[in-house]
């Protein structure tokens, strides 16, 4: 083999080699994405339940009932509405700003019945945060109060 012809296979198997080592850190770190999604989205999509995602969207107001270890709710976007399950290690980092009627985002796994079983939750800081797809929503759903929440 010719000096030109080890080095054109050398760098074919680096090829390889890195484009394999791309693949399985992509695989691994499927798992682990999360997609962003309103309500709608998640009853329209019909999703597997396990299906890792973070739900943003209103807290139902009356929605939200606590027990001792663990506290569930409803986040909905004014058209559709899906259930929140938040167990021990959740229901222990609940943020202070969590409460009905606000902006909220769920990361967690879907279950059986369009319900989610929450994994952590990420209340609205301020006036100016909410989801942009959740604002579109709401205008869409002529809910929007103009000054009420900027996005």
């Amino acid at each position: 083999m010719t000096r030109k012809g080890r080095r054109l296979t050398l760098i074919g198997v680096a090829l390889v080699v890195v484009g394999v080592a791309v693949g399985l850190g992509l695989y691994a770190m499927g798992d682990s994405i999360a997609l962003f999604l309103t309500p709608s989205e998640v009853v329209a999509k019909a999703l597997e339940p396990g299906t890792r995602l973070r739900l943003g969207g209103l807290v139902e107001t009356g929605s939200v009932k606590r027990g001792p270890d663990a506290m569930t709710f409803v986040v909905t976007d004014g058209a559709k509405r899906v259930g929140v399950d938040c167990a021990a290690a959740c229901f222990a980092n609940v943020p202070d700003l969590f409460r009905e009627g606000q902006g909220v985002v769920v990361e967690g796994a879907l279950a059986a019945g369009d319900r989610l079983t929450a994994e952590s939750i990420l209340a609205k800081h301020d006036e100016r945060y909410m989801p942009r797809e959740v604002v579109e929503q709401l205008k869409r759903e002529g809910r929007w109060q103009e000054g009420a929440v900027k996005p």
